[in-house]
C-alpha cells in the first residue's frame, strides 16, 4: 500500500478533528519551535495544520519541498504568506467564520465591562454600606443613548452591529467596500473620520491587510472622543500602542480594552502596561470550546487538498 500522506500538527487541535484526520493520514504533533525534530518532519510532509503561532514564509516553505496544503485553523492568514505559498504551488486553507460568534460575545462583554460597573456581594451588609454601594454603581452613560462605530463591516463587525441594534445604539461603520443595505442591520455607512469622531464606543474589526498597520495611530485617535470606549479585537498591529497609551494618559475618562497586541506576549515596556484606563487581554476572542472546535475542523479541506479534491475555504 502507498504510504499515507505526512501532515505536521504544530498547534492545538480539537481532539475529535485531529483523529478525525489521523484516520487519513500519518499525524505527527510537533511545535515549530522544536527546531531540530520539525526540520527532519518538514522536509517531508505534505500538509501543515497550524494555528496563531507558527510562521510560514519563505524560508520555511524552502524547507518543506514536498508541501501540499496549510490548514490554518482559525480566520486570519497574518502568520501565513499566502503569496508565497501560490508561488510555491502551496493550497492554503482556513476557517472562515468558525470564531465570529465567539468574538461577538467579547466585544459585547468589554462594552458591558466598561460601561456597566458592578461588584458581586459576598457578605451581608448594612443599610448605609448597601445605599453607599448602589449610589457609587449608577452607570453614567447607557448603550442605547450611545453611538457604536464600528471600523471594518465583515463578517465580525456587521455581526456586533446587530447586537448594537439589539441594544438600540446608534450604529455607524466604515469599510473599504460598499455594504448593501439588507445586510446592514441599519447601520448607516460613513467616512473613517467620521466614525472616529462620532463613536462613544470605537471597535475595530479590519483584516490583515498590510495598509492597515497602525490604521489606528496618534493622528486617528486625536479624533476621538476624550471618553470613548476603544475596543480591539482584530489585530495587534492596527494600532500603534504608543499613540493609544498617550491618549489614555491625556483622556483619563476614556477606556481601552484590548485582545490583540504586538508582539504577543508583550513585554515589560508595552506602553499600555499600568495604564488604569488599558484593560489587556491574551488574545481570547476565539477562546471558546465551540469556536476551537469549529476552527479544528480545518482539517476536512487539509484532507479534501490531499486527496485531489477542491477545498471549501480556500485563501
Amino acid at each position: 500500500m502507498p504510504a499515507r500522506p505526512l501532515v505536521i500538527q504544530t498547534e492545538p487541535l480539537d481532539r475529535e478533528a485531529a483523529a478525525w484526520l489521523a484516520e487519513r493520514v500519518e499525524l505527527v504533533e510537533c511545535a515549530s519551535d522544536d527546531a531540530a525534530r520539525f526540520g527532519g518532519l518538514l522536509s517531508r510532509a505534505d500538509g501543515l495544520a497550524i494555528r496563531t503561532y507558527t510562521v510560514v514564509n519563505d524560508a520555511l516553505l524552502a524547507r518543506a519541498p514536498r508541501l501540499r496544503v496549510i490548514g490554518r485553523a482559525g480566520v486570519g492568514l497574518d502568520n501565513v504568506d499566502v503569496e508565497a505559498c501560490r508561488g510555491r504551488g502551496v493550497a492554503v486553507v482556513s476557517t472562515p467564520g468558525a470564531n465570529t460568534r465567539a468574538v461577538v460575545e467579547l466585544v459585547t462583554a468589554f462594552m458591558l465591562d466598561a460601561l456597566r460597573p458592578r461588584v458581586y456581594l459576598d457578605r451581608a451588609a448594612e443599610q448605609r454600606e448597601w445605599t453607599t454601594v448602589r449610589k457609587n454603581l449608577i452607570a453614567p452613560r447607557q448603550l442605547c443613548d450611545l453611538t457604536l462605530g464600528i471600523i471594518g463591516f465583515g463578517r465580525v463587525g456587521s455581526a456586533v452591529a446587530r447586537v448594537g441594534a439589539a441594544m438600540e445604539m446608534r450604529v455607524i461603520y466604515n469599510d473599504l467596500i460598499e455594504i448593501p443595505a439588507e445586510r446592514r442591520s441599519g447601520a448607516a455607512p460613513a467616512r473613517f473620520e467620521e466614525v472616529l469622531g462620532a463613536a462613544d464606543v470605537l471597535t475595530i474589526h479590519v483584516d490583515g491587510r498590510g495598509t492597515n498597520r497602525e490604521l489606528i495611530d496618534g493622528r486617528a485617535l486625536a479624533r476621538c472622543k476624550p471618553e470613548v470606549v476603544f475596543i480591539n479585537t482584530s489585530r495587534g498591529f492596527v494600532v500603534d500602542p504608543a499613540s493609544l497609551g498617550a491618549f489614555l494618559r491625556s483622556n483619563l475618562r476614556a477606556t481601552a480594552l484590548v485582545d490583540v497586541h504586538e508582539p504577543e506576549p508583550f513585554g515589560v515596556d508595552y506602553p499600555l502596561l499600568g495604564l488604569a484606563n488599558a484593560r489587556l487581554t491574551p488574545h481570547i476572542g476565539a477562546a471558546t470550546a465551540t469556536a476551537h472546535r469549529n476552527m479544528s475542523w480545518v482539517v476536512r479541506d487539509i484532507w479534501r487538498v490531499l486527496n485531489g479534491e477542491k477545498p471549501e475555504n480556500p485563501a
